[in-house]
């Protein structure tokens, strides 16, 4: 697994950047996309994932199966497909695909997928590296690297109307700290230590129940409506207008992460311990920002697309004995911890996809 966030990182460094590189070179060749396919099945069974392939036999029937397959495809052919690419120059129609998809296959709860386990192989990273090379280069991922804009919106799925009024819930970060401290407590009494253990519960590292704002993709489209992890299929979304004010601290990469938590650590090892170690393969004290104390500082955290891709769903390391996931967030997310910000004059706009997919279009609104 990934550990070290201490040297320069590149796109691929962190498992959504691969794995967007890796939808690319899938939706580009056929050779890597039927690679892919086998070797991320067998992958996910041997991970103990629950999935089955379906197929037809030479005598004409049907079959399914749950154990690996023998397949053709091998890692080695794999990287030398992906290497037939040279450097990738999708549109930016397919970057924001496989940004989509990379974003709605982050879990946290459960071992990587076998898509993600197949991108992390040395070699096929190696080779995602250097199809992606230019990608963070291009005209339309400057945002990827840009701090808090101005514009923000809050963004409602599936709306009643138009939409829930807007909270600031200045009070939102005592309440996390509070429910925090008595899930560890809870978890430190009843749970097992063994990281193997078959227990579930929090796992997510962002301030739950903070307002969160995000800012525009290219195009107009707030960047939270499409970039969802884990999306539950959501094809219509109110954007609410919100303006914020006072000491932004921004998170650009894994090592201000890791700042953060060392800053202002507060230890969850007892309630993140058998999701965080099923995500990364690590057992280790595991921490997370204290949002209580980082907001007697900072009034907002923005969380950077380019920090999403290099450093989500990873271990990140603080100091010899702790470590930390940032599990939850979205690229160009903000989390509002002291209640400065508002909803600002002007009219909310509605977004509505035929898919998950998209694409999204205005009905209504500005």
């Amino acid at each position: 697994m990934d550990t070290d966030l201490t040297g320069p990182t590149g796109l691929t460094e962190g498992p959504r950047g691969r794995r967007l590189v890796l939808e690319l070179t899938a939706g580009a060749d056929e050779d890597v996309r039927m690679a892919l396919f086998y070797l991320a099945y067998n992958a996910a069974v041997a991970s103990g994932h629950s999935v089955a392939l379906f197929g037809a036999a030479d005598d004409g029937s049907t079959f399914e199966t749950h154990d690996t397959v023998e397949s053709p495809h091998s890692e080695e052919g794999l990287v030398r497909a992906i290497g037939r690419l040279g450097r990738l120059h999708p549109t930016s129609e397919e970057l924001q695909e496989a940004l989509r998809r990379s974003v709605d296959a982050a879990a946290y709860w459960q071992p990587p997928g076998g898509e993600d386990i197949v991108a992390a192989v040395p070699a096929v990273r190696a080779a995602l590296a250097e199809a992606g090379r230019d990608l963070a280069d291009r005209a339309d991922t400057v945002w990827w690297t840009r701090d808090m804009t101005v514009t923000q919106w809050a963004v409602e799925f599936d709306p009643d109307g138009d939409g829930a009024p807007f909270d600031p819930a200045p009070g939102a970060v005592r309440a996390w700290r509070e429910a925090t401290a008595k899930d560890e407590e809870r978890s430190r009494r009843d749970r097992p230590t063994d990281p193997a253990a078959a227990w579930s519960g929090t796992w997510w590292s962002h301030p739950w129940g903070a307002p969160h704002t995000t800012g525009e993709l290219p195009g107009g489209l707030p960047v939270g409506i499409p970039n969802v992890e884990d999306s539950f299929g959501w094809t219509r979304a109110v954007a609410i207008p919100v303006r914020g004010t006072g000491r932004i601290r921004g998170v650009r990469d894994g090592r201000d992460w890791a700042n953060l938590c060392r800053t202002y650590p507060l230890e969850v090892t007892a309630a993140r311990r058998h999701d965080w170690y099923r995500v990364t393969g690590r057992d280790r004290r595991w921490l997370v920002p204290d949002w209580m104390r980082v907001a007697e500082e900072w009034d907002a955290v923005h969380l950077s697309a380019w920090a999403y891709l290099t450093a989500a769903t990873r271990e990140i390391v603080v100091d010899e004995e702790r470590s930390s996931v940032i599990g939850g967030w979205g690229p160009d997310e903000t989390y509002w911890l002291t209640g400065r910000v508002r909803e600002v004059e002007g009219p909310r706009v509605h977004w509505r996809a035929d898919d998950q997919e998209g694409p999204w279009r205005r009905t209504g609104g500005a």
